[in-house]
């Protein structure tokens, strides 16, 4: 546990976890909630595949992004400030789809936006270095 989230600057795992489970099922975010944080650093540039299975949707798919661009959640109207604890993975990414099988995501410069708490949830892909 981070230091931040002893102190109750940002929500814990747990309460995280809990905060998504309470979206209604069928959301992204109810299905994000089981799935463990596997991305803990700023994912600007990174590879991340997706979580993109069974019960998202009725067939997996794998859709992989590069983010590109952070946009943090707004605030309701007349609230200046974040209330303590602070979200984990709040916001959103503006992403580029690199590879896709899913019809509705093309590959070759489409731009997704995705919740944080979704790319925190992918796998990163690190790409090898190449035989000399």
């Amino acid at each position: 546990m981070s230091f931040l989230s002893r102190i109750g600057f940002i929500e814990t795992a747990e309460q995280e976890q809990a905060r998504l489970a309470q979206a209604p099922e069928g959301s992204i975010n109810h299905y994000l909630s089981p799935l463990p944080v596997t991305i803990e650093g700023w994912p600007k540039d990174l590879v991340v595949e997706l979580p993109w299975q069974q019960p998202r949707t009725d067939q997996s798919h794998r859709v992989v992004v590069v983010p590109i661009e952070f946009r943090k959640d707004l605030l309701p109207e007349g609230v200046e400030e974040e209330p303590l604890p602070r979200k984990r993975h709040s916001g959103s990414w503006m992403c580029a789809v690199v590879y896709s099988d899913h019809p509705s995501y093309p590959v070759g410069g489409y731009r997704i936006v995705v919740p944080a708490a979704e790319l925190a949830r992918g796998r990163r892909i690190d790409f090898a270095e190449p035989a000399a």
